[in-house]
């Protein structure tokens, strides 16, 4: 079987709901992004084979097919093909497991797995919206209500019955909380993400400038200041300052097979070592991340000890304490440059988002293994582990 190695991977820096980045229209923020990856690898934009495209809120200005809106926004020429992918929160990790699947299989030499999400413009539960019988856009078809009665599909929801499940309490969460900004303050402030970022011009009230970094870090956060947001939910544990911040970005990674290193002069920075999605309770939702990482590790023939660093999107606070809790997996390996609470969690964007700072922190920090996880609505979870060369 073909090995699928990572040239590069790169993301815009994150922008908040309303903020730096509301002023760029979601196919040319993934334009601009596509473009940087291209310039910085110099592959031959027509030697591309195909670009898939991780997005959730496909409606609006991200409708009709976004992934190939994009190429064709990109300087990309006009023949290389796209598709437009939703497995949720895992979109675009996914989009990078299929893009190496078809490395693997031989069926293409180079892919780009991409993705996408304005949150500003497009926000999230907006596509729901033309369904909307309940509560927040979400419609159950008849065959779903007589399987799931009375349940309203909630991640909310999903968060409090882990922080239940798992024995949290809303200090535990909002200490998490805080070491999230913490840590991506500490990483931006050294210059960790500067390998990964693509900067992006916006305007501002003192004119035009580069935007390079992600707006949604509290550098001066405090326990006091994340206990003060108050809960979602009476007598619950999940606020909205330790949950995954709203934001706008993009994404992108460029995924080759050996052939295609040799043909094209390309030096990889890693290898695609294992790819696992499954699937379970669609209740609990948040809560596969755990079990998909067990069945991860199993495959590849690894123990949580053999994985230097891990990448678990921290949609909620419970999710990566859980994550933790259930793997023993070392604490001081887990998102070591801060996650989404911070740095914002773009939907469709965050899981070539988290490969980008996942492949880079390996190399800052001269690790080998890496393992990145996202829960996704539905029940549903991806695993990808790489090994950096």
């Amino acid at each position: 079987m073909t090995t699928a190695y990572i040239v590069d991977a790169v993301r815009s820096a994150g922008g908040k709901r309303g903020g730096a980045l509301a002023g760029w229209h979601p196919v040319d923020l993934g334009a601009a992004v596509l473009d940087g990856l291209v310039a910085r690898t110099g592959i031959d934009p027509a030697a591309i084979e195909d670009v898939i495209t991780g997005c959730v809120s496909q409606g609006g200005e991200q409708s009709f097919q976004v992934g190939r809106n994009i190429v064709l926004a990109s300087i990309l020429p006009e023949s290389v093909p796209a598709v437009t992918i939703d497995r949720q929160c895992g979109s675009s990790q996914q989009a990078i497991q299929f893009a190496a699947q078809a490395i693997m299989s031989g069926t293409q030499d180079i892919v780009v797995a991409n993705g996408v999400e304005s949150m500003s413009r497009v926000p999230m539960g907006s596509t729901g919206a033309l369904h909307a019988k309940e509560g927040m856009g979400i419609y159950k078809s008849p065959g779903l209500e007589r399987k799931y009665p009375g349940i309203l599909w909630s991640q909310f929801v999903g968060a409090e019955m882990i922080s239940k499940k798992y024995g949290f309490d809303r200090a535990m969460l909002d200490a998490y909380a805080l070491q999230s900004h913490q840590r991506a303050a500490a990483a931006t402030e050294a210059g960790a993400f500067d390998a990964e970022i693509i900067p992006l011009e916006i305007e501002t009230p003192d004119g035009t400038k580069m935007h390079t970094i992600d707006e949604g870090i509290r550098f001066d956060a405090t326990l006091e200041s994340i206990g003060a947001v108050k809960l979602l939910q009476e007598g619950g544990t999940v606020t909205a300052a330790n949950a995954s911040q709203i934001c706008d970005g993009s994404s992108a990674v460029l995924i080759v097979s050996e052939r295609a290193l040799k043909e094209h002069g390309l030096t990889p920075i890693a290898r695609i070592h294992n790819l696992t999605v499954t699937a379970g309770d669609p209740v609990v939702m948040l809560e596969e991340p755990l079990f998909a990482t067990d069945r991860a590790l199993q495959r590849a023939g690894m123990t949580i000890s053999d994985i230097d660093l891990f990448e678990v999107n921290e949609a909620f606070a419970p999710v990566p304490l859980a994550w933790l809790q259930h793997t023993g997996g070392d604490p001081e390996r887990l998102n070591v440059h801060g996650g989404a609470i911070a740095l914002g969690h773009p939907l469709g964007a965050s899981g070539t988002k988290l490969m980008a700072t996942l492949v880079h922190a390996l190399g800052r920090h001269g690790k080998k293994y890496g393992l990145q996880t996202m829960c996704e609505g539905g029940g549903i979870a991806n695993v990808t582990i790489v090994e950096r060369l």
